[in-house]
C-alpha cells in the first residue's frame, strides 16, 4: 500500500465539517489569524495544515462548498475552497465569491487552490485586475501568480498581457494589492527565459515612475536578474 492519504468516502455533511471544526481548533490558532492580518471574529482556530490533510481525504463536492461558502465563516469558506470542484465552477460564482472577499487568506487559497484550476480562470483575470474594490483586483493578480505555477499548457502570450496589466495597476500604492503585482510579475518572469526578459522590461519601465511602481521594479529585478 501507498504512502498516500487513503480517501474517506463517509458522507460529509455541513454539520459533520462544522464539528469537525470544533473539535480541531484552539485558541492559539484563532489569535495567530488577527497577527497574520486576518480577521478572526467569525473563526473558529484551525491550523491551515489541518484543513488541507482533511480535505485532501475527501472528494471534490460542489453542493457542500457553496453551503459551507454561504456559512461565511474563515475555516468553513476556506474548506468551502478546498472542497469545490474547479470543472464545475462558472465565471459567475467565480465573482460572486470574489466580491465577498474580505481577507487576503480567502483570495489566496481560492486563487492558488481552485480558480486557476477552472477553464475560465485566464476570463477572470483582467475583469477583477480591472476593480478598484481592494481584493477584486489581489484576486486578478493572485490568479496570474497561481497560473504561471499550476497551468502548464499556456503560451506567453496570457501571461504578456497580464504584464500589461500589472503596468496599468503598478501605481496602486495599496500593500494587499502591490504585494500580489510584485508575485505575479515575479512568477511570470519565472515561466522561461521569454517572459524573464519581458518581465525586466516592465521593471525597467516602472523604475522612472512613483514611488510604489519604483518599489515594486526592484522586487522583481531582484527576483530575476
Amino acid at each position: 500500500m501507498s504512502g498516500a492519504a487513503r480517501a474517506d468516502t463517509t458522507p460529509l455533511t455541513l454539520a459533520g465539517v462544522r464539528d469537525w471544526l470544533a473539535a480541531s481548533a484552539s485558541d492559539t490558532e484563532r489569535q495567530k489569524l488577527r497577527r497574520y492580518g486576518i480577521p478572526n471574529d467569525r473563526a473558529m482556530g484551525v491550523a491551515m495544515g489541518q484543513m488541507l490533510a482533511f480535505a485532501r481525504k475527501r472528494p471534490k463536492d460542489p453542493a457542500l462548498a457553496a453551503a459551507l461558502w454561504a456559512d461565511g465563516g474563515y475555516e468553513m469558506r476556506t474548506l468551502a475552497l478546498l472542497l469545490d470542484d474547479p470543472a464545475t465552477l462558472t465565471l459567475p460564482r467565480m465573482d460572486a465569491m470574489v466580491a465577498e472577499f474580505d481577507n487576503w487568506a480567502i483570495c489566496d487559497t481560492a486563487c492558488f487552490r481552485l480558480f486557476d484550476k477552472t477553464p475560465e480562470a485566464w476570463q477572470a483575470v483582467p475583469r477583477w485586475a480591472a476593480s478598484d474594490r481592494l481584493y477584486t483586483r489581489r484576486a486578478g493578480f493572485a490568479l496570474v501568480w497561481g497560473l504561471s505555477v499550476h497551468d502548464k499548457q499556456a503560451g506567453d502570450p496570457p501571461f504578456l498581457e497580464a504584464l500589461a496589466l500589472a503596468e496599468t495597476c503598478a501605481d496602486d500604492a495599496r500593500p494587499h494589492v502591490s504585494k500580489a503585482i510584485s508575485m505575479a510579475v515575479r512568477a511570470t518572469g519565472k515561466r522561461n527565459s521569454a517572459l524573464r526578459s519581458a518581465a525586466l522590461d516592465w521593471a525597467d519601465r516602472m523604475g522612472p515612475q512613483g514611488q510604489t511602481e519604483a518599489r515594486l521594479a526592484r522586487e522583481v529585478r531582484r527576483a530575476l536578474e
